[in-house]
């Protein structure tokens, strides 16, 4: 990837990282599950990877169309996996379920599809 995507997701889910094993202490004085954080941090990680290479993909076709369809798909398909997740999330830890960690999750998707809409965003102002 000339666009250098790969670097600057593994920095992001990099500090995401250190920023749960920095603030451990503190998330667990408020009942945060820090495992949960962590597998939430990955599983958006890669889902973003796979979401912006099919985005990808769409903008490589001559059809302008298939870009949009790509970039939708790509949102709500990782939008659906977020709710999935955090439903598995919550049928695991039923009489245990945190509210901030939902809300942490919640914000992980946030900041990746930012991430990566800012980086589509470059990647079609170096393509014109």
């Amino acid at each position: 990837m000339s666009d250098r995507f790969l670097i600057r997701l593994f920095f992001v889910f990099g500090v995401f990282n250190g920023l749960i094993i920095f603030f451990k202490p503190r998330l667990l004085d408020i009942g945060a599950h820090v495992y949960v954080l962590m597998a939430g941090n990955l599983a958006m990680a890669l889902i973003t990877l796979v979401s912006y290479l099919m985005s990808r993909k769409g903008l490589a076709s001559s059809n302008n169309n298939a870009f949009i369809r790509a970039v939708y798909g790509s949102t709500l398909s990782k939008l659906m996996l977020c709710v999935i997740g955090i439903a598995i999330y919550v049928l695991s830890y039923r009489p245990n379920v945190n509210k901030p960690t939902i809300f942490m999750l919640l914000s992980f998707y946030l900041v990746y599809t930012v991430f990566e809409t800012w980086s589509l965003f470059r990647l079609t102002r170096l393509k014109k």
